[in-house]
């Protein structure tokens, strides 16, 4: 059975039951409704037809009358569950079926009862259909659904707590009748001191309900002042950041993103925000969530940054995150929280943000315009500055692709809807890369990668999307919506960023000339000239500067299209002016036509009007002074526009009871100032007190943690001291194993080597330097190098007691070279033997390294050992300084000198 049947299947049901109650009928009504519910038409009212609506209409009124049944009422709340899921469906049963007094009334009329199935279902509806959508004051049983509220919140029952506290955040946000109907009551004061009491519940989800609730009713009040104290906002912004990323699910993370929104509306928490000094880390964390599939979820997140951008100390901060390398920020965040990311929060934000846009799937739409909208304001404030980091050129690089592929793509023969929405992204875009094109660095790459034939082709499908949709033949349904201005601010758009880069993209300034002249523009233009924004006039004026002097511009054509539109307008406020006088003058049958079952229902206002005009009594007495023929005039216009009329009849009705609720609101607020006054100074003494002892509490609490600071920065202190007499040791160890290796080397190569051991020592200097550069690696071997010491030490006592033997054989056998080649052969050996000794000690350098710890407590006996071997090695020096005057002797012995002389010097 497909949806058309079942729709008329379930209207015949509904009328059979109407006429006629029975249990058989009652069965009937309730297998087609659950039939529907089965086909999962979410977006049922979205296509406006007659049927749908009558089926809805027919089963709101069923399910307010209080003879249904609980389980067909149960059951029409579950299709209407299903059909609240779709934004434009909740909107519309919220405005034109009064859907919200109906759930209420039923919430009432169950109310002995709160934990039954069917009240909390209906709350559950409700909390739905209120989310984000303002609703009336005096619209039927609000006032008792708010005391049913009241009274569930505060009786601790958590399976009732919960809706109702959700329900309750969405009629406070935004809506001070609701507000001040509430501050009025008595209770108002127990009710506070309940939701304070939630902010300690162990579910997140109450936690922010609570304190969303806090938000909307005391943020401007003494109760918020000090709730909202900046000595525990810092704390409130934790929490909310902490909930944000850590929260039960996808509706917890909502309400926390509207309430962090809803404070940085108020200046002072957003100033507040500025100087939180975890605001890095956790706006880490929330970019972290942009990598999950779930476009909900992007969707806040986004928005929430946002919100962001608009505050003017936070967005160079959030720049800074965005645009910084993964890897510091990484250790930034474990450095100043020590707070874990998951791995798939590790990746550069900015990259997620670009996935966003890539490709943009059914019901991510609105993630790729937020997506856009956030990269404009954040690339605006980062190539803002004096100088563009290496990081945002090369994400630019990597946007710029991306972004060019979202123009592509648009089907003219596409429905409405789609191209509706491919055009506001692409008036998104557009914005983007013009924004990008303001700093020439930026704009040379753009233009590498931009082409004359892609700008063109889209302007072209733009303009007869736009023509197609002309607003002269196609009436408006509201100025800013219609699909010929949202193509019309396209093509502005897609011409503005053609004039831009006219100069640096081949051919593009062929096209831009050739598009300006086309016919087709001069319905973008028109529209934008006579446009209420100013930004479309501007832009508009500067392409027709640039395509006035064209000699086949449509001068002409262009201006017959603004004296159109501009009649189009005037006509419009006559219209709306006849409306109102209408209205004025004929209150009675406006205000049965809708206060009826179906106040949205058109057939019903036409057969009503056309009948009351058939009998002529009933508005004859109420139209005296009017003329007959004026009021057939006025109807008749009324029928002929249908649509827009109910819509303005129900915005004017909506005025006057917004009027009305606010002059009660008026009047309550001042019959309970006084009484509201003495008892908020009682609850203020209280919290005084709370306060006092709070502060006494933190006031311990930061002398500990100020003596424990103090401790560790003694410790530090004295490990920075130990380091520093550890590098001084490693210095002197270097330099005491150069000038052995130097001796060694004059040694072995005796005099035929002097002007290599020279180069030699030059080489050595740089290793020197060297060695200072590595002076970090050198402190870890440092602590072996001193434990090893002493075996060094052995080893230069042999080798002095060789360099003595070989210096007795040398005075014994001054006259045999050869026999001195060959020793200088036998020690080169030994001195390759001693390199290998040595690797063989850095292998034990590597393997000692574990045991540094030990060592370290042994550092206080070393130091000891440190100072008996600098008087060690003092005496060396001595030693080796007399070694170098034998080698100057020797070197006396090979120039020739007569073997008395030779005996003489030693």
């Amino acid at each position: 059975m497909d949806v058309t049947t079942c729709l008329k299947s379930l209207l015949l049901a509904i009328h059979q039951y109407r006429d006629n109650r029975t249990a058989h009928n009652a069965a009937q009504l309730q297998k087609q409704v659950e039939e529907l519910s089965g086909m999962q038409c979410v977006r049922l009212l979205s296509s406006g037809q007659v049927l749908p609506s009558e089926c809805v209409c027919g089963l709101v009124e069923l399910a307010g009358d209080p003879n249904t049944s609980p389980a067909l009422t149960g059951t029409i709340i579950s299709l209407l569950a299903q059909l609240v899921c779709d934004d434009e469906s909740r909107d519309v049963l919220q405005s034109s079926y009064n859907l919200t007094s109906t759930l209420a009334s039923i919430i009432h009329c169950h109310s002995s009862t709160p934990k039954e199935p069917l009240v909390l279902q209906c709350l559950k509806v409700l909390q739905r259909l209120t989310y984000n959508g303002g609703i009336f004051h005096c619209a039927n049983y609000i006032h008792e659904l708010i005391d049913f509220l009241m009274s569930n919140i505060q009786s601790h029952n958590d399976d009732i707590t919960m809706p109702c506290l959700g329900l309750m955040a969405n009629l406070v946000r935004y809506n001070l009748s609701v507000q001040t109907h509430i501050k009025a009551l008595s209770n108002v004061k127990v009710f506070y001191r309940t939701l304070i009491n939630f902010l300690a519940h162990n579910s997140l989800t109450v936690v922010v309900f609570a304190l969303s609730i806090l938000a909307s009713l005391t943020l401007n009040e003494d109760v918020g002042e000090k709730l909202f104290h900046s000595k525990n906002i810092h704390q409130t912004f934790q929490l909310i950041f902490n909930i944000i990323v850590n929260g039960d699910g996808t509706l917890t993370r909502k309400y926390s993103v509207d309430l962090l929104v809803d404070l940085l509306k108020n200046p002072k928490m957003a100033d507040y925000l500025t100087r939180y000094e975890h605001f890095s880390v956790c706006v880490s964390q929330v970019l972290g969530l942009l990598h999950v599939k779930d476009p909900d979820s992007a969707a806040k997140v986004l928005e929430l940054l946002l919100a962001l951008c608009g505050v003017s100390g936070l967005r160079s901060l959030l720049c800074e995150v965005v645009f910084r390398p993964a890897a510091p920020r990484l250790r930034a965040a474990s450095r100043r929280q020590g707070v874990g990311l998951d791995a798939g929060q590790k990746t550069e934000p900015g990259l997620a943000l670009i996935q966003w846009l890539s490709s943009p799937a059914e019901g991510e739409e609105l993630c790729c315009l937020q997506a856009l909208q956030l990269l404009t304001e954040l690339l605006e404030e980062a190539l803002g500055s004096q100088v563009v980091s290496v990081c945002v050129l090369g994400f630019v690089e990597l946007l710029i692709p991306v972004v060019l592929d979202l123009l592509q793509g648009l089907d003219p023969a596409a429905p409405d809807s789609q191209l509706r929405t491919h055009c506001i992204r692409t008036t998104h875009t557009t914005s983007l890369l013009l924004m990008l094109c303001s700093e020439d660095s930026v704009c040379r790459v753009v233009s590498r990668q931009m082409s004359s034939q892609l700008c063109l082709s889209q302007v072209e499908l733009l303009l007869s999307c736009c023509h197609n949709n002309d607003p002269l033949t196609c009436p408006l349904t509201g100025h800013d919506s219609s699909l010929s201005q949202v193509c019309g601010e396209a093509v502005l758009k897609a011409v503005e960023l053609m004039s831009k880069l006219r100069q640096q993209v081949k051919d593009m300034e062929t096209s831009f000339y050739r598009i300006l002249q086309d016919q087709r523009m001069v319905t973008p233009l028109s529209l934008a000239l006579t446009s209420s924004h100013r930004e479309h006039v501007q832009t508009g004026l500067r392409l027709l500067l640039e395509a006035t002097p064209l000699p086949d511009f449509p001068s002409l054509v262009l201006g017959e299209s603004i004296a159109a539109n501009n009649a189009y307008r005037q006509r419009e406020a006559e219209l709306s002016v006849k409306r109102v006088a209408v209205q004025q003058d004929v209150p009675a049958p406006m205000g049965k036509s809708l206060s009826g079952p179906s106040p949205s229902s058109p057939s019903h206002s036409i057969h009503s009007l056309i009948e009351k005009l058939q009998n002529g009594m009933e508005l004859q007495d109420q139209m005296k002074d009017v003329r007959v023929s004026e009021i057939m005039d006025v109807y008749e216009q009324k029928i002929s526009s249908l649509a827009s009329k109910e819509g303005r009849l129900q915005d004017l009705l909506e005025a006057k009871a917004l009027a009305l609720s606010q002059a009660d609101r008026l009047i309550t607020q001042y019959r309970c100032q006084r009484a509201q006054a003495e008892a908020e100074a009682r609850k203020l003494a209280s919290m005084l007190k709370e306060a006092e002892q709070r502060r006494e509490e933190l006031q311990v609490e930061l002398g500990s943690q100020v003596l424990e600071a103090e401790r560790a920065k003694g410790d530090i202190e004295e490990l920075l001291q130990h380091n520093a007499r550890l590098q001084a040791d490693s210095q002197e160890h270097q330099s005491l194993k150069g000038s052995y290796n130097q001796l060694l080397n004059r040694f072995n190569e005796s005099e035929r080597l002097l002007k290599e051991l020279q180069a030699a020592h030059i080489s050595l200097i740089k290793q020197m330097d060297t060695l200072r550069k590595t002076q970090d690696t050198l402190r870890l071997q440092h602590d072996k190098a001193l434990c090893e010491l002493k075996e060094r030490q052995e080893q230069m006592k042999s080798f002095q007691s060789e360099l003595q033997q070989r210096n007795c054989d040398i005075t014994g056998l001054r006259g045999e070279l050869r026999g001195q080649e060959e020793r200088g052969r036998a020690k080169e050996k030994e001195r390759e033997e001693l390199e290998e000794t040595v690797d063989i000690l850095r292998k034990e350098l590597n393997k000692t390294e574990l045991a540094r710890k030990d060592a370290s407590i042994r550092a206080s006996s070393l130091e000891l050992q440190k100072a008996q071997v600098e008087a060690k090695l003092q005496k060396k020096e001595d030693e080796l300084n007399k070694h170098s005057s034998m080698i100057a002797m020797i070197h006396s012995l090979s120039s020739g000198k007569q073997k008395s002389d030779v005996n003489l010097s030693l």
